[in-house]
């Protein structure tokens, strides 16, 4: 029993000590840049288009602020955002989809992206539940490959 309680006091020591409603977030085997540069390849390789990459600590630095490494990509596929779109185009709010790649105070680098279906209720969408749940296996799928050892 005690050795129970400890490892799950170890598992939820993992965890980012703040994660926001809506986000999943996974720890990567790599740095920010490595990590980026690995989803950048994965993304388009499986059909993305993406639209950004933006380099929040590399901003941060150029105006004297220190920053732990941040970056964040910006990705989609039309065809799947505009049926979201055709539903509820407040959702353009939060689409196209991102990933956010930092390192946080503890040296953790870390993946998060937005629940698909998080968006989905935010917005007010029904009746697309198979789209959302094939977004938000392929986000998943996705941050896993970037994150991994491979």
């Amino acid at each position: 029993m005690k050795r129970i309680l400890v490892a799950c006091v170890l598992a939820l020591a993992a965890l980012p000590a703040v994660a926001a409603e809506g986000l999943n977030v996974i720890a990567s085997s790599h740095d920010v840049t490595t990590t980026m540069n690995r989803l950048e390849k994965i993304v388009t390789g499986a059909g993305f288009k993406v639209i950004a990459r933006v380099n929040h600590g590399k901003a941060a630095q150029d105006v004297g602020i220190a920053l732990k490494p941040v970056e964040l990509l910006i990705f989609g596929k039309p065809k799947a955002g505009s049926q979201l779109m055709q539903s509820q185009p407040s959702v353009a709010m939060d689409l196209p989809m991102k990933f956010l790649v930092w390192e946080d105070a503890s040296g953790r680098v870390n993946i998060g992206w937005n629940d698909p279906a998080w968006i989905a209720a935010r917005h007010g969408i029904t009746g697309r539940d198979k789209l959302v749940d094939k977004m938000a296996g392929a986000l998943g799928k996705l941050a896993t490959r970037g994150a991994g050892s491979d």
